[in-house]
């Protein structure tokens, strides 16, 4: 009877991890989507110039190869016309990639 109890009380809590795990997850994900709603979108979704737009594979690979970290300098600095930190004042290095990995993968 206790060993019984004791799978199924193993079992309940791999049950709550993975749904605490899953939520967590989603809220970083909402996270990033509000940020990048908030302030990439307004060049990144149509490519004024010269963004990276939205999930375009071919136009994220070549900055992509440069690696996240020029990338996430580059946003923190500012590039050509991207003003520092891409008006995400309160984004740290962890969020700017977050948000690079979201853009250019699209989803």
């Amino acid at each position: 009877m206790i060993k019984v109890l004791t799978k199924t009380v193993v079992r309940s809590l791999c049950v709550m991890s993975l749904a605490l795990v899953a939520v967590n997850s989603y809220a970083a994900d909402q996270i990033v989507y509000d940020r990048y709603n908030k302030t990439c979108i307004l060049c990144h979704a149509s490519g004024v110039a010269g963004a990276p737009q939205f999930g375009d594979v071919d136009q994220w690979a070549p900055r992509l190869e440069k690696g996240m970290g020029a990338l996430v300098t580059s946003v923190d600095e500012g590039l050509n016309s991207m003003p520092p930190k891409g008006m995400c004042f309160e984004c740290s290095a962890e969020d700017f990639k977050a948000l690079i990995e979201y853009m250019a993968a699209g989803e």
